[in-house]
């Protein structure tokens, strides 16, 4: 029990420690050189799209900021509808995936002009997703017996479904007064 505890201690300080360096995340690209290549032991990068290190890297991490809060978001949410996060953060993480490709291939054709037909499919599963969690807790919360929806078959061309003809013949079988069928309906 106690191994638990600070196992979620640990988490929460992680957690909360990003969140709070966040700022200085988003802030980190100033120490990255005003010009087209960045030197280094490891690697160089050449920034062709953008033509500076600088403005590249401003660009990234002014994604990859919100795109880390957003997750932390997503992970530790307990709210029924934390599904609907996933829309603005697959949205960073497309925006982020184009600047990066625009940047290395030197595309100039902009792939975030269209997103939203890139991203539509995610954005109606994600929302098919959040409303049938949502039925499902009105179902808990108030009572609704969704099987009892699901059996009535309803036809378009008749107003009135089979149930209710049939629980209108039954009523009409048995010898009782108008008053009775009113009151059962």
């Amino acid at each position: 029990m106690i191994d638990q505890r600070s196992k979620f201690l640990l988490t929460g300080s992680i957690i909360a420690i990003i969140i709070a360096f966040s700022p200085y995340l988003f802030y980190i690209y100033e120490i990255f050189p005003d010009g087209p290549v960045w030197e280094n032991s490891l690697f160089t990068y050449k920034s062709n799209y953008y033509e500076n290190v600088m403005t590249a890297m401003w660009t990234y991490f002014g994604k990859i900021t919100p795109l880390i809060l957003l997750l932390i978001w997503f992970f530790t949410c307990k709210h029924w509808w934390y599904h609907v996060i996933l829309v603005p953060t697959i949205m960073y993480a497309y925006q982020l995936i184009t600047a990066i490709y625009q940047d290395m291939y030197l595309n100039i054709d902009p792939m975030d002009t269209n997103q939203l037909i890139y991203l539509a499919p995610f954005f109606i599963i994600i929302i098919s997703i959040v409303y049938l969690v949502r039925i499902k807790i009105f179902d808990k919360i108030y009572g609704i017996d969704l099987s009892e929806i699901e059996e009535t078959k309803i036809s378009v061309f008749s107003p009135v479904s089979e149930k209710d003809l049939e629980e209108m013949e039954e009523l009409k079988k048995s010898e009782s007064t108008e008053e009775d069928y009113y009151a059962k309906l």
